[in-house]
């Protein structure tokens, strides 16, 4: 078993969802970015997502893409995002990489993935590459026993989910909405329908991003999912900051908001 599949497998065994946190590897700077991220983990996030920072972000909405610009101003390469998660990862929180597929093909496949490892990642979230088109990547985890996490959406069919999920490993990510990330001021129930019918196809557990920005929304989402996703909520506390140590601590507090949340969302 996987620290991540561990981790996910402690929170379900204490009836909570895992609460995964997100911000971009370089904002901002490459080691305020780590210091950040460490903090969210001592303020109560279990699982980090570094993401890698690229010029054409699909999915991101604008208060992600305005600290990627700002990232990749700064010339953030690949080499700096695997010294991101190298440090992160000595919290001891599984540390995952969100990276559009261009930047690791362009990297090397099997360097990125065998880099990332010997780093201390615990897996990749993919938002832009399908299991269909993956057979490089596939490989290349199989052989580095990284996680590989492939998104679903409330678009997807019952062939899709299931073929998805057999892909992946580690956890499945539901998008919970049609759309780029952003807090939103509800979470709706589309992400609850979409965590039902991905559960009736696969054992694997079930994580919700897209949208989620406090506590209130977390404990929602903790309600039906095995993780709650949060994002844009904590790059726009680092935005807003006056200075690095400031966004540290607005960070910390927004985690552990939300940490009390997911455990207020315990489930039966």
């Amino acid at each position: 078993m996987s620290t991540l599949s561990e981790v996910l497998a402690a929170a379900r065994a204490e009836g909570r969802a895992a609460l995964i946190g997100y911000l971009p590897a370089g904002y901002p700077t490459v080691e305020d970015g780590a210091a950040a991220m460490t903090a969210m983990v001592e303020a109560g996030v279990d699982i980090i997502e570094v993401g890698l920072p690229y010029s054409d972000p699909l999915m991101d909405g604008p208060t992600i893409q305005a600290a990627v610009e700002v990232a990749l101003q700064r010339r953030t390469s690949t080499e700096d995002v695997v010294s991101t998660v190298r440090e992160v990862a000595k919290t001891g929180a599984p540390t995952l990489v969100m990276s559009y597929w261009n930047p690791v093909q362009r990297y090397g496949v099997r360097r990125f993935a065998d880099e990332l490892a010997g780093a201390g990642g615990a897996g990749v979230i993919t938002p832009d590459l399908t299991p269909d088109e993956a057979g490089e990547w596939l490989g290349a985890t199989d052989a580095t026993g990284l996680d590989r996490i492939f998104l679903v959406a409330p678009s997807s069919t019952e062939a899709r989910l299931r073929y998805t999920a057999d892909h992946c490993r580690g956890f499945v990510y539901a998008a919970s909405t049609m759309g780029v990330t952003g807090a939103r001021a509800s979470v709706g129930d589309a992400a609850d329908r979409l965590v039902a019918r991905t559960r009736a196809v696969t054992d694997l557990p079930v994580c919700v991003g897209l949208g989620v920005s406090d506590g209130a929304q977390a404990a929602e989402v903790a309600s039906f999912a095995d993780g709650v996703i949060v994002g844009s909520a904590f790059v726009r506390r680092l935005l807003d900051a006056p200075s690095a140590a400031a966004g540290r601590d607005a960070v910390a507090q927004l985690a552990g908001e939300l940490a009390e949340g997911v455990r207020r969302g315990r489930r039966a």
